[in-house]
């Protein structure tokens, strides 16, 4: 169990970082890898399209919101070489770098989000008649806008969630989504860190997290660099630990939320929500407002990135076993939306009936 080396008050937590520009237009996206935590430390400088595709798809960028601001700078990456030419290549690097970047995940919304948004601007400053390489710059302000706001609704997470967190918290939560997976300090975990910012005393029980072990490596990591109390527990412990009521809460994040309230998260999260519901614990998903995708009804409309085997296998310790194995890798499973105690929103906290208060306190329409 890692401990907090000092008081809740006497620090103000600064959570690493995951994702960063630096320079202009002619600059370089800097990526903490992922995949080399918690064991190294190291920074990609990521400076091409491809890269950005590789990185995203390989997870050593990983968290739907981060893997949004990611994409929104692999646009930038994208049509740069071409900002000097024509407004036609201009218009086609733009369309190979969308369509390229859509397919290195297919479950995180807010990748397609940023995208989308990304490819808008764009084409509206065409449209206008600026030449490329004006709309290079102004697609560059995009995405640190994009960056920028993912931060600020990280903080206001934060602060509609620590409502939730009274001193002596202990919270569940099950994958990674803090500071590591956004442009700020996280969604399921911002709370968290609110509450400790507040002088709360909080607890966090982290599941591992198979076959990646984004909890153990990251999660656990994150929390205590940042000097909040963590136990580690392993997938199967949960609805245990649960169950003997050594957790107030379990707070998560999502890849996608669609318009019933139905949630899409890293594989294990639905067993988390049945025991929580069994014991009568609360289970909370923490996720911005990009994250909801309306256009669909529910989760059996949300496409689930299946992971190649070989991520599953190589932990089994029988490697010999291992290669006359077949695996099954889905990478997210769905949370029906009656198992959802609330969403902790930068706009608020939505409470059931969801059908009804999404696009509510979100002012979408279906």
């Amino acid at each position: 169990m890692a401990r907090p080396a000092r008081s809740p008050t006497s620090r103000r937590f600064a959570p690493v970082k995951a994702i960063e520009w630096r320079g202009g237009v002619d600059g370089e996206c800097l990526l903490l890898d992922q995949t080399l935590l918690p064991a190294r430390r190291r920074v990609l400088r990521v400076v091409d399209l491809e890269t950005m595709g590789l990185a995203i798809r390989r997870l050593a960028v990983r968290g739907a919101p981060a893997i949004g601001i990611a994409a929104a700078y692999g646009v930038v990456l994208g049509v740069r070489t071409d900002a000097n030419r024509s407004s036609e290549r201009f218009e086609s690097a733009l369309r190979r770098s969308v369509a390229f970047l859509e397919r290195s995940r297919p479950t995180a919304v807010n990748l397609f989000w940023a995208l989308r948004r990304m490819n808008d601007c764009a084409r509206t400053h065409l449209d206008a008649g600026r030449n490329p390489a004006r709309v290079l710059e102004i697609l560059l302000k995009e995405a640190k806008a994009i960056h920028r706001e993912d931060e600020a609704q990280c903080e206001a997470i934060g602060r509609y969630g620590k409502r939730l967190l009274g001193d002596g918290a202990a919270v569940l939560t099950h994958c990674n989504a803090g500071a590591l997976a956004t442009g700020g300090i996280g969604t399921a975990l911002a709370p968290i860190y609110a509450a400790a910012r507040a002088g709360r005393s909080v607890r966090v029980f982290a599941d591992e997290t198979r076959p990646l072990l984004q909890g153990a490596r990251l999660t656990a990591w994150e929390l205590a660099q940042a000097g909040i109390e963590v136990t580690l527990i392993c997938d199967g412990a949960a609805a245990r630990v649960i169950g003997e009521g050594k957790v107030h809460c379990a707070i998560v994040g999502a890849d996608r939320i669609a318009a019933n309230g139905d949630t899409a998260n890293k594989i294990g999260t639905y067993g988390v929500a049945l025991a929580a519901r069994s014991h009568g614990v609360p289970f909370y998903v923490a996720a911005p407002s990009n994250t909801f995708d309306l256009s669909i009804k529910g989760g059996g409309g949300i496409p689930i990135e299946e992971r190649d085997p070989s991520e599953l296998l190589a932990g089994s310790r029988a490697p010999a076993l291992s290669r006359s194995l077949d695996a099954y890798n889905p990478a997210f499973d769905v949370t029906p939306a009656r198992l959802v105690s609330g969403f902790i929103t930068e706009r608020g906290i939505i409470r059931p009936p969801f059908a009804k208060n999404i696009p509510r306190v979100l002012g979408k329409k279906r």
